[in-house]
This record gives C-alpha cells, sequence and structure tokens, in this order.
C-alpha cells in the first residue's frame, strides 16, 4: 500500500478527541476548565496531530519518500508519534533524545521500531539533539527527512486546521466563546496554531503560553533552573514560538503540576500526565486572575497533552511534597464530562 493511502487509513485515530469540562471548587467557589483529551490519540499524544500533518505534506510534495529515514530531535511524544506514524509508511526512524528523559519513552519509540540515540548534557542536551539530526541531512541529504518539529511551520498549521477548529464546534454546543487558552510550550505549536484560529472566532479570546515556574526559559531568554515537566521548557525559544503575537506567560510550579496530574487520575479517572497537571492549574490561575463573577462563568480552555503511563518511573509515582503557594490544596474536584464531536 502507498504511503499516503496508509496515514489516510489510520487518520481517524488522530484527532477529533473530546473536550473535558472540569467543574471544580476553589476555596469553596464554582470553576470549570475545559480541555481537550489529547491523551486518547493513536500513541498517546496531541504530538500525533503534528507528525501526521507533517508526514503527509512531505509525501505530497516529495521531500520524503517510502524508504527515507526520518530523524527528529525530540523530548519524548514527538518522537513517539514519529517512530509509529515513519515505521506505518515504511520509513527507518532515528530519534535523538536527552538522557534524562523518562525511561517509558524510550521503550516505546523502541517498541515502535525507531533507533534512539540519547544525548547527554556535556554533548549538548536539546541543542545537541537537533545538531545530531541536522548532521544526519549533511551527510545524507536525499536519504533522510528532517520534520524539524521546533521550526517547521506545519506544526502549528496542523492545530490551526484541526485542533481549533474542534475545540470552536464543541463549544458551539456548548453556546460557550473561548475567553482564553493556555499551553505549556514545547515546540510552540499548539499555543500557537489554536491560538490564531480561536482569535478568527473570538477577536477577544486572550492566548497564554505557560511554562515552569523552576525553569522560566521563556521569561529569561535562556535555559535557567531545573524542572520536572517532560516535553516543555527545553532549554531554548523555539523559532515557530512568536511570544510578542501572545499574552502573558502563565508560571506554574512543577511539584504543583505533579500534584494535579496525580489528583486528576485518582478523584476523576483522567490518566494524564505532569504537563496536563500544570495546563489544568494554569487555566484556573487565569480564572482566578478574573472579579468572582466573571471566573464562574468564563471558558478556559487547555490541553490535556498526553497520557500517565510515560511516567510511571518518575516523581509522578512519588508522594510530593507540598509548598506554600501550591494551588493543588486548595482545590476540590468535583465531576467531569465530555463532549464529543458529534
Amino acid at each position: 500500500m502507498e504511503p499516503l493511502k496508509r496515514l489516510d487509513g489510520i487518520e481517524s485515530l488522530i484527532g477529533s478527541t473530546p473536550l473535558l469540562k472540569i467543574d471544580l471548587l476553589w476555596r469553596g467557589k464554582p470553576r470549570s476548565i475545559f480541555a481537550k483529551a489529547e491523551y486518547l490519540n493513536l500513541t498517546g499524544s496531541i504530538k500525533d496531530r503534528m507528525a501526521l500533518h507533517i508526514l503527509r505534506k512531505g509525501l505530497m510534495n516529495g521531500t520524503l519518500k517510502r524508504g527515507m529515514t526520518i530523524a527528529e530531535a525530540t523530548s519524548g511524544n514527538t518522537g513517539v508519534s514519529f517512530s509509529a506514524l515513519g515505521r506505518m509508511i515504511g520509513c527507518p526512524v532515528v530519534i535523538y533524545m536527552p538522557d534524562w528523559m523518562s525511561i517509558e519513552r524510550i521503550n516505546l519509540m523502541t517498541a515502535y521500531g525507531a533507533e534512539v540515540r540519547l544525548v547527554s548534557r556535556e554533548e549538548g542536551g536539546f541543542k545537541g539533539s537537533i545538531a545530531f539530526a541536522e548532521q544526519m541531512k549533511i551527510d545524507d541529504p536525499d536519504g533522510v527527512f528532517l520534520p524539524r518539529q521546533f521550526d517547521n511551520e506545519d506544526n502549528s498549521e496542523a492545530h490551526f486546521l484541526c485542533t481549533g477548529p474542534e475545540i470552536v464546534i464543541q463549544l458551539a454546543r456548548q453556546q460557550r466563546p473561548v475567553d482564553a487558552f493556555v499551553a505549556g510550550v514545547g515546540t510552540g505549536g499548539t499555543v500557537m496554531g489554536c491560538g490564531n484560529f480561536l482569535r478568527k472566532f473570538f477577536p477577544h479570546c486572550k492566548i497564554h503560553p505557560l511554562e515552569p515556574s523552576n525553569s522560566p526559559t521563556l521569561s529569561t531568554g535562556y535555559k535557567i533552573g531545573f524542572h520536572r515537566i517532560q516535553g516543555i521548557s527545553d532549554e531554548f525559544i523555539p523559532a515557530i514560538l512568536k511570544l510578542n503575537e501572545l499574552d502573558s506567560v502563565v508560571k506554574i510550579d512543577d511539584g504543583d503540576a505533579i500534584l494535579a496530574a496525580q489528583a486528576l487520575s485518582r478523584n476523576l479517572g483522567l490518566g494524564v500526565g505532569i504537563s496536563a497537571g500544570g495546563n489544568f492549574l494554569g487555566a484556573l490561575k487565569l480564572l482566578n486572575q478574573m472579579p468572582e463573577e466573571q471566573a464562574q462563568k468564563a471558558t478556559i480552555v487547555t490541553v490535556f497533552v498526553d497520557d500517565n503511563k510515560k511516567y510511571l518511573s518518575t516523581d509522578y509515582s512519588k508522594i510530593e511534597e507540598l509548598k506554600e503557594g501550591f494551588l493543588m490544596p486548595e482545590i476540590e474536584l468535583l465531576q467531569v464530562t465530555s463532549v464529543g464531536m458529534k
């Protein structure tokens, strides 16, 4: 079967995810947060959307052909997506990844048939991973395809064409406009693509990037500190992220994000990753900045990027120490309801 037909055959397994409405009490006051359940995609993360779009465009414009090696630098989810879809269309896949990511990520990519090459901090970490992938293309320009997720505008286009429209359709059924969208920044594709689409329909909509307060790369412009929210704040500001087109950066402590992810699983049955916990708290933080009457009615949307299975060997599975200023101790989760695409 031709590669494009193979991708067409699994298209229904990617996207069209439910929109979750999570009701909670914040210091006894009602709040609702909306989140796309992106962990229900084919390989368990939102990155399937981008990988499908980039591979399809590459096959259509001839820059990608069956048998070429797909080489990508990643902190995990993107590598898993390209491993699965790349092997599906008959391409070898080589993934460069910092060696401090979770063992589950490595095992998943290997299970899909990819070759994983780990890069130490001494070798450059994330930037070193990108450099190694670029060198592969230099050494074999006709045999290597680079998705270049941090620089490729097709990344954000995937969310402009799919994720953003889905949010609008699902909230239209609830007769709700979107007041704000917030998402942690790995490549910036989600926040840029969704943000640009949402602003077409809701010009007043605020679009907020999110980062760990423990390592505020977006705020400082360079790597600083250490954090445990794998998949975001990858030591540099990606080229496709246009901070001048976005609203203020939301900061969440990684420990608070871990507590949120644990609570969403234990209290609501939502097995989501640590970045989803951070996004959840980021949305709540934006609500809490509003006057009380507005906060109870506002619609803040985010994404639950991936599932918790990639984090079982990390601090996600440990008891997290409470710190002053954490949001989770003040939250009572009540219920979750799902809004589908039909």
